[in-house]
């Protein structure tokens, strides 16, 4: 494994702990086992390196962009993006939580993250273009905003994530595994949401 990889599950394991405000690179690169100037070698910043975190260690990211590729159907597809975001909002909420009690970490956060053209609102422009295939293809309403739906079937899995982390035990930092209940979930955002979206059945002759 080399140096920028031990540094990325170094990161990912003190900033699920201590949260981007309270870590500091100092501390990632001690966990790590090398120095800071090996870090920085690899990343110009603490947000810069939490931008890599997130979308090389957090486990819905690769998962979301894979769902999208619509390879599965409609349903199996959203019911995977949904499981996707779920995950990666569970693994966020730890390390971006302490970020917003500090204005300074969080206005570097929001910099690197237009420096890198990222951001929470690409999620929701990837499942609105997946939507708007669907749409294009016949089988979603043409009418559908999917814009709005994006929006309410990812800010579902936001809170959902949101109130595991409020209503159920504390788990060991980093374990973000599957919870019971997940597959539920997810699978009843999606029917909700298309039930608004999919046009009614062509009547019968």
């Amino acid at each position: 494994m080399g140096t920028r990889d031990v540094i990325l599950d170094a990161a990912a394991r003190v900033l699920a702990e201590q949260g981007l405000a309270n870590a500091t690179t100092r501390q990632i690169a001690k966990a790590a086992g090398f120095t800071e100037a090996a870090l920085y070698k690899h990343f110009t910043n603490k947000a810069d390196l939490l931008v890599a975190v997130l979308r090389e260690r957090s486990p819905g990211f690769a998962q979301l962009a894979r769902a999208l590729r619509g390879e599965r159907g409609l349903v199996a597809d959203l019911t995977a993006t949904a499981l996707a975001a779920i995950d990666f909002y569970r693994a966020g909420f730890p390390m971006l939580a302490s970020m917003f009690a500090d204005p300074g970490t969080l206005a570097a956060h929001k910099e690197e993250l237009r420096q890198q053209g990222a951001g929470p609102h690409k999620a929701n422009e990837a499942v609105a273009a997946y939507l708007r295939g669907q749409q294009e293809a016949g089988r979603l309403r043409q009418d559908a905003d999917v814009r709005a739906a994006a929006g309410l079937l990812l800010g579902a899995c936001f809170q959902y994530a949101f109130l595991g982390h409020m209503t159920t035990p504390e788990r060991e930092a980093g374990d973000q595994a599957p919870r019971a209940g997940d597959e539920e979930a997810a699978a009843g955002f999606v029917r909700t949401l298309l039930e608004s979206l999919t046009p009614p059945p062509s009547p019968r002759p």
